[in-house]
C-alpha cells in the first residue's frame, strides 16, 4: 500500500516526511471517530500497523542513504587516489632525464614529457595526446632541425622509420642541428603500446670523436674506413676484455644502446645486452662462450648462430689476436639460410619430378606437333571444301522473294540464315586460326581511318547488343592508325563479340584514348568477369569460360585469333578483369604519320543502292553455286550471262557481241582456264571493266595476285551485300566489244 503512496523516485527525506504526515492524518481520524461496535478500535489498530510500516520504511531508507552516503565517499576517495597516481606518474616521467613518449596499441600519443623532441621546435606544439605515430614520424621528417642523413630524403627517411616501427626494439642516432645528436630507442610494451626514449648523446659523440682522434693514428683510420663499409658488424676487444674498436654495422645488426658502445666498455656489459635480445644456435651455450673468453683453455677459432625474433639470424665467428685480444664478426645471413631450407626441401622432390616431366613432356610434345599438323591440314581442307556448298546455301536463301513469303516459311529462311552465318563464322574461325599457327598468315600494314572502321562495327553489332537488351556505346575517334585493316578489324569483332555474348545485363563501351604516339582500343562490358586463375587460359583454343555460350555462338576460337593475331600485327594485347565487375580488353596500335590518307576500309554488306538493269558475267563451275547466285542476282533485277568455263564466257562474250557492266568469276574454274585468266583476257579487250574474283583460297598468294591484276577478290561464302554493294558501283552499259 505504500509503494502505491510514495514515489520510489523521491529523495529519502521527502519520503520519510511524507510518511509523517499520512501517520499523522490517520492518528486524527482514529480519535475523530466513534463507533459502538468497536470500529474506532479496528482504526486504531490499523493506524498502529501503518506507523511500524512507516518506522520500518524509515530505517530501510536511512540505511541505504547512509550506504549511498558511504559510496559517495569511497568514490571520492578513489578520483582523489586515480588523480593523484596519474599526477605521480606525469611528475615521475617529467623528473626522466631522457625524453619520454607513450604511444597506446592503437599507435596514438598517450603521454609524453617536456625533454621529448626538446631538440625540434617545430614539431613540439604537435605533441598532443591523439596524435598519430605515423603523423609523428611525418612531422619529425620535416623538421628543419632534424639532418638527413647524406643522399637520404624526408620521405625516404619516413618510410625506413616506419619500417622499423615493425621491430620490437630499435635503436638508432639522429643528428640535430648545431652538431647535436640524440638517440632513439623505441621498445614495444606488454599490451602492444610503444614506448620511445630519446636521449642527448651529444657529448658521448664529441668524447668519441675526441679519443678517436688521440688513439687512431694512419693505419688506425683506414681499418676504421675499411670496417665501416663492409657488410659484417665486427667488435674488438683487447686482452682485457674492454671494447677498442667497433663498426656502425655491428649497432645496426645488435640493436645495441651508444651508451653500452664505447671505448672501454667490459665485454659482460654488451654480453648481458646481447643475451637478452638473442638465443643461441645449436652447438652454443652461455657457459661455452664465456669459457671461451676467459681463454683459460686457449681461444680456438669459434663460429656460433644467433637468432632472434621475428628471423634474424646472424652468423658470428670469433678468434683469438696476436695481442690476447680478440674479435667477432657478426654476418646477416638470414636470406641464406632461408633459401638453404628452401633449396633442401626443394631438392628432395625436384630430381625425380625432372625425370618424370621430361619423359612425359617429350611423349606430349611429339604427339602435340603430329596432332597439331595433322589438325591444321584437316582443318583448312575441311574448311574450304566446306565453303563451296555453304556459298550456295546462302545464295539460295538470299534469293527467297522478300515480300508473299508465308510467315512460318519466312521464320525458317531467317533461322537457316543465323544457322549458316553461324557456320561460316566457326569455319573462318577455324581457317584464321590454321593460318596464324602454320605461319602462314602475311599482313599488309597500312594507314586505317578508325571513325569509319568503328561505325562500322557499330552498326554490325547494335543489333545484337540491342536483341540482348544491352547498351551498346562507341566513343567518337578519328584517328588514323597503322594496322592491317582486315585483322584490326577481324580483332575487335571478337571482342565486341565477346562481350555481347558474356555480358547478360548492362552495357558494353568500346573506346579509343591516346597513349604518346600509341592509340589505345578499349572494349569495356559488365558481364561476369574473368577469374584471375582463367585469364591465361581464355586465349586457349576452343577455351570458353565455364562453356556458357553454346556451340552455335562459337568454339572458343575468338581470342586465340586475338592474341595471335595482335602478337602477328606486333600490337600489345592487354586484359584487365575482376569477377562480378566486369572485363576490359586493351589493344594497343601505332598512329599513322600526319598526312597520311587511310585508305576506306570496305566491310560486307553495309554498302547498298540499285543494281537494277545492270548484266553481269557469271562464271562459275559448280553447277548449284551458279544457279544459286543467278537467282539471287536475277530476284535484284540484274539480267546474267552465265558460264561454266572461261572458254566458254569468252565464247559467249564473242557471240552476244556485247561486253557486261561487270565479271564475277570463280578462281578454281576446273581444267582449264582459271578465274584470272579470263579476266585478263577480258581486260585486254576492255580494259578498266569492272570485276570480282571469287574464292575459297584464303591464302595471301591469291590476295596478292588479285591485287597485281587490279581485280578485286570475294572470299567464299560470298556475302550477298558484298556482291551487290559491288554492282552498285559499275555503271550500266551495253556496247560491244
Amino acid at each position: 500500500m505504500t509503494d502505491a503512496i510514495l514515489n520510489p523516485a523521491d529523495p529519502p527525506a521527502r519520503q520519510i516526511e511524507k510518511l509523517l504526515a499520512i501517520s499523522r492524518v490517520l492518528m486524527r481520524r482514529v480519535e475523530q471517530i466513534t463507533d459502538d461496535g468497536g470500529a474506532a478500535y479496528a482504526q486504531f489498530q490499523r493506524a498502529a500497523m501503518l506507523e511500524d510500516q512507516v518506522r520500518m520504511r524509515t530505517r530501510e531508507l536511512e540505511r541505504a542513504l547512509d550506504l549511498l552516503n558511504a559510496s559517495n565517499a569511497a568514490l571520492e576517495d578513489a578520483n582523489r587516489d586515480s588523480a593523484r597516481a596519474r599526477q605521480n606518474l606525469a611528475d615521475a616521467i617529467e623528473t626522466v632525464q631522457e625524453g619520454f613518449a607513450l604511444f597506446g596499441p592503437d599507435d596514438v600519443l598517450v603521454m609524453c614529457n617536456s625533454r621529448f623532441c626538446v631538440h625540434l621546435a617545430d614539431v613540439r606544439p604537435h605533441l598532443v595526446p591523439g596524435l598519430t605515430f605515423a603523423g609523428y614520424v611525418d612531422l619529425v621528417s620535416r623538421s628543419a632541425d632534424l639532418e638527413m642523413p647524406e643522399g637520404e630524403t624526408a620521405e625516404l627517411w619516413a618510410v625506413n622509420r616506419l619500417r622499423g616501427h615493425m621491430d620490437q626494439h630499435v635503436i638508432f642516432n639522429a643528428r640535430m642541428r648545431w652538431d647535436h645528436w640524440v638517440q632513439v630507442s623505441e621498445h614495444r610494451t606488454a599490451d602492444g603500446g610503444t614506448v620511445v626514449l630519446q636521449t642527448d648523446v651529444t657529448d658521448l659523440i664529441r668524447l668519441e670523436r675526441q679519443e678517436l682522434g688521440r688513439l687512431l693514428d694512419d693505419q688506425e683510420r683506414l681499418v676504421r674506413a675499411t670496417l665501416d663499409h663492409i657488410n659484417q658488424g665486427v667488435a674488438i676487444f683487447d686482452a682485457s676484455q674492454r671494447l677498442v674498436g667497433w663498426n656502425a654495422r655491428l649497432g645496426v645488426l645488435l640493436a645495441l644502446p651508444m651508451v653500452r658502445m664505447r671505448v672501454g666498455a667490459e665485454f659482460d656489459t654488451l654480453f648481458d645486452g646481447l643475451a637478452r635480445q638473442f638465443r643461441f644456435g645449436e652447438g652454443m651455450t652461455t657457459g661455452r662462450l664465456a669459457e671461451w673468453v676467459d681463454g683459460r683453455r686457449g681461444r680456438p677459432p669459434l663460429t656460433f648462430e644467433l637468432r632472434r625474433d621475428p628471423g634474424l639470424i646472424l652468423d658470428v665467428f670469433a678468434q683469438e689476436m696476436p695481442d690476447k685480444g680478440f674479435l667477432f664478426s657478426f654476418t646477416d645471413v638470414t636470406a641464406e639460410r632461408r633459401a638453404v631450407e628452401d633449396m633442401a626441401r626443394a631438392k628432395e622432390t625436384l630430381e625425380a619430378r625432372v625425370v618424370e616431366r621430361t619423359l612425359d613432356l617429350e611423349d606430349a610434345l611429339a604427339q602435340a606437333e603430329r596432332a597439331n599438323a595433322s589438325r591444321s591440314r584437316f582443318v583448312a581442307a575441311a574448311s574450304h571444301d566446306l565453303l563451296q556448298p555453304l556459298s550456295a546455301a546462302k545464295l539460295f536463301l538470299s534469293s527467297v522473294p522478300d515480300t508473299d513469303v508465308p510467315a512460318p516459311v519466312a521464320e525458317a529462311v531467317g533461322k537457316a540464315q543465323n544457322a549458316l552465318q553461324s557456320v561460316e563464322g566457326i569455319l573462318a574461325a577455324l581457317l584464321d586460326i590454321s593460318r596464324l599457327e602454320s605461319g602462314k598468315a602475311a599482313v599488309t600494314l597500312a594507314p586505317v581511318r578508325m571513325g569509319r572502321l568503328l561505325r562500322q562495327l557499330a552498326d554490325e553489332f547494335t543489333p545484337m547488343a540491342a536483341a540482348k537488351g544491352l547498351g551498346l556505346t562507341f566513343r567518337p575517334c578519328e584517328a588514323v592508325v597503322i594496322s592491317d585493316a582486315g585483322y584490326l578489324r577481324r580483332i575487335l569483332q571478337n571482342l565486341i563479340g565477346n562481350a555481347v555474348r558474356y555480358t547478360d545485363r548492362g552495357r558494353i563501351l568500346v573506346a579509343a584514348r591516346l597513349r604518346g604516339r600509341m592509340l589505345r582500343l578499349e572494349v569495356w562490358d559488365t558481364g561476369p568477369g574473368i577469374p584471375e586463375d582463367e585469364q591465361e587460359n581464355i586465349f586457349k583454343e576452343f577455351h570458353r569460360v565455364a562453356a556458357r555460350a553454346s556451340a552455335s555462338e562459337g568454339l572458343g576460337l575468338g581470342l586465340a585469333i586475338v592474341e595471335r593475331a595482335a602478337a602477328l600485327l606486333g600490337h600489345p594485347l592487354g586484359l584487365s578483369s575482376r569477377p562480378g565487375q566486369g572485363t576490359v580488353f586493351m589493344l594497343q596500335v601505332p598512329l599513322a604519320d600526319p598526312g597520311l590518307v587511310a585508305d576506306p576500309v570496305v566491310l560486307p554488306g553495309l554498302v547498298s543502292g540499285s543494281v537494277e538493269g545492270r548484266i553481269a558475267l557469271l562464271v562459275e563451275n559448280d553447277a548449284e553455286l551458279r544457279r544459286a547466285m543467278v537467282l539471287l542476282l536475277e530476284k535484284w533485277g540484274v539480267a546474267v550471262i552465265e558460264a561454266a568455263t572461261g572458254e566458254e564466257a569468252l565464247t559467249l562474250i564473242d557471240d552476244l557481241g556485247i561486253l557486261p557492266d561487270a565479271v564475277i568469276a570463280d578462281q578454281a574454274l576446273g581444267a582449264g582456264m582459271t578465274g584470272l585468266e579470263v579476266l585478263r583476257h577480258l581486260h585486254a579487250r576492255a580494259p578498266g571493266l569492272p570485276a570480282r574474283l571469287i574464292s575459297a583460297d584464303r591464302g595471301e598468294g591469291l590476295a596478292e595476285a588479285a591485287r597485281a591484276a587490279g581485280v578485286g577478290l570475294l572470299r567464299k561464302p560470298v556475302e550477298p551485300g558484298a556482291l551487290r554493294a559491288f554492282l552498285a558501283a559499275t555503271a550500266p552499259t551495253t556496247k560491244g566489244p
